[in-house]
């Protein structure tokens, strides 16, 4: 990461920052929103972090992107053999019991 990512990173310093590395190496960012337990295991919902379009522009006809749905990632949280916690792409099955579990969750925020 060079010094101009550093500087934009810090404003996520209270939150931890997940990078994810694809197979040809580029770099994503991501930032837990939530984790949900279910049963012994935990998920993190991971929400994209894009540093260079942040909008605040808060106008109805911008066409920046900024109201645009966020895909967001799961992955299951384990813990490696040195004890740090790792992220990994859970089982179909566990993939559709968090996604099922995180629409409920907000459903009911909507309905809050």
């Amino acid at each position: 990461m060079d010094d101009f990512e550093k500087e934009d990173m810090e404003e996520f310093d209270d939150e931890p920052v997940v990078v994810m590395t694809d197979e040809e190496g580029n770099e994503y960012y991501y930032r837990e929103d939530m984790v949900i337990p279910i049963g012994e295991k935990r998920y993190a919902i991971l929400v994209p972090i894009d540093i260079e379009e942040d909008c605040d522009c808060g106008d109805e006809a911008c066409d920046c992107g900024c109201e645009d749905e966020i895909d967001v990632y799961i992955a299951r949280v384990d813990t490696d053999e040195n004890g740090e916690e790792i992220y990994v792409d859970p089982t179909d099955e566990e993939f559709e019991q968090v996604r099922q579990a995180y629409e409920e969750l907000m459903d009911e925020e909507e309905e809050a």
